[in-house]
């Protein structure tokens, strides 16, 4: 295969928590991409379930073989389940991002919202992450892995899009995320011809 490689540097979410393996968010990605008469991207799963922006640091190098030439980072969630304090997190997403532009691999970043119940001032620090590194790397960058499922901030109340643990999303759930996602990655596999 002559065309580029993207590698999905994730959680649970991209590495497919309770799904068939063809129903994952990589292997529906793969699917959406060709739909879109994008055949020639390999797209490699590199989600690791529970896996924090700590273990994303210790991972990418090295995740970013040679051949690798773009990366979605989707990493961030299990830092907040933890209460991990997000100047940590955001050490990690800047290494993350840092080992990336020196490997000159262009990047989508994938980022996140705190629910209130950390406190105000936890919430600013972590919401703030994301567009933040996104503008010192000069990535693209999506609000949320879960952009597909529609302006609702609350995944919970689409029940029927996830799986009953209420966190993770169904196969359904899935391809909507991945109808969401889909365009941006779209413009990242541009950058990476250009």
């Amino acid at each position: 295969m002559t065309g580029p490689t993207v590698v999905a540097m994730g959680d649970s979410l991209t590495q497919g928590y309770g799904l068939m393996e063809s129903d994952g968010f990589v292997p529906q990605l793969r699917e959406w991409l060709a739909a879109q008469g994008v055949d020639e991207v390999r797209v490699v799963n590199a989600g690791v379930s529970g896996d924090t922006t700590a273990g994303g640091l210790a991972r990418v190098e090295w995740t970013l073989t040679p051949d690798v030439d773009a990366m979605i980072v989707a990493l961030g969630g299990n830092d907040l389940l933890r209460g991990i304090d997000p100047a940590n997190t955001r050490a990690n997403i800047d290494g993350i991002l840092a080992q990336a532009q020196a490997a000159d691999v262009r990047v989508l970043l994938v980022g996140m919202q705190a629910p209130g119940n950390y406190g105000p001032d936890f919430k600013r620090d972590f919401d703030a992450i994301w567009p933040n590194m996104a503008e010192k790397y000069d990535t693209l960058l999506v609000d949320s892995f879960f952009v597909g499922l529609g302006d609702d901030p609350d995944p919970s109340q689409m029940r029927d899009m996830f799986q009953a643990d209420g966190i993770h999303p169904n196969a359904e759930g899935v391809a909507q995320i991945v109808q969401g996602l889909g365009p941006h990655v779209l413009e990242l596999l541009e950058l990476v011809q250009d």
